[in-house]
């Protein structure tokens, strides 16, 4: 199972690694800092560059032949890398390059999505039922049944203010039968997650100053900036109705 570096460090830009297993146009290496397709959240891109032996162990960075693009990055028994040309062989170091202006948008807007599914649960009552978000733009469906004009510039408001306040975002593990017990299910939903899963990555955005509760704590194993500010001006662009009292709120973010 390859190590997903991703999940312990979001900041991570290059990284080494060893080929495990080349099928076509595949691979599947030891460890990765590439995102997979997951949780609403789309997959890196980037490069991987075949190291030649002493370069890879004197030179770091410095890699030899063309680099292989990384098209697509999938998650199901293992993470599996979709090049642009043939595989690298078995046993094969290689560097990855995330591509960072994607990646950080992402982490910015993930980040944003949880931000906007603590606020409308506090103000509204209203649970998060899904997500999607891309690199320009992203969309969050609600369980309520209609959010006015007014509603959205209330939450835009709010958002703005969190994110100006620059509270902290932080990530830990916990074993899921602790989690149900301590952590309030209505923000981790816990009850989302397949009954397989029993260790939760949680994503916590810290309190006000003074305050010993965080803002929000969410089980998610998507990548974020580590300060909200990072998350830069919200703007809420719209709402639609998804039809059995759902309504889908839609985002930008300033610069993207």
């Amino acid at each position: 199972m390859t190590d997903q570096l991703y999940l312990d460090d979001s900041g991570v830009r290059e990284f080494e690694a060893t080929v495990e297993r080349a099928l076509d146009d595949r691979v599947v290496l030891d460890a990765t800092h590439f995102y997979p397709t997951g949780g609403g959240q789309p997959n890196d891109t980037g490069t991987l560059r075949v190291l030649d032996a002493d370069e890879a162990r004197d030179e770091g960075p410095t890699g030899a032949g063309d680099p292989l693009a990384v098209m697509d990055v999938e998650k199901t028994d293992t993470v599996y890398h979709h090049l642009d040309g043939e595989a690298p062989a078995e046993g094969t170091r290689v560097r990855g390059a995330i591509d960072w202006e994607r990646r950080r948008a992402h982490m910015r807007y993930h980040t944003a999505q949880h931000l906007l599914s603590a606020v409308l649960l506090d103000e509204f009552g209203a649970r998060t039922v899904g997500n999607q978000l891309y690199a320009d733009r992203a969309r969050l469906d609600a369980e309520h049944p209609r959010f006015s004009e007014t509603d959205l510039a209330d939450v835009e408001a709010r958002l703005n203010a969190l994110v100006d306040e620059d509270r902290s975002v932080d990530h830990y593990t916990m074993a899921r039968e602790v989690a149900e017990v301590e952590l309030d299910t209505e923000r981790t939903r816990i009850d989302l997650l397949p009954d397989s899963i029993t260790e939760l990555r949680i994503v916590e955005i810290g309190g006000a100053e003074g305050e010993t509760e965080p803002f929000d704590r969410t089980a998610c194993a998507g990548t974020h900036v580590e300060r909200l500010g990072a998350v830069g001006e919200v703007t809420v662009t719209g709402r639609t109705t998804q039809g059995g009292e759902r309504e889908r709120v839609e985002f930008t973010l300033a610069g993207t």
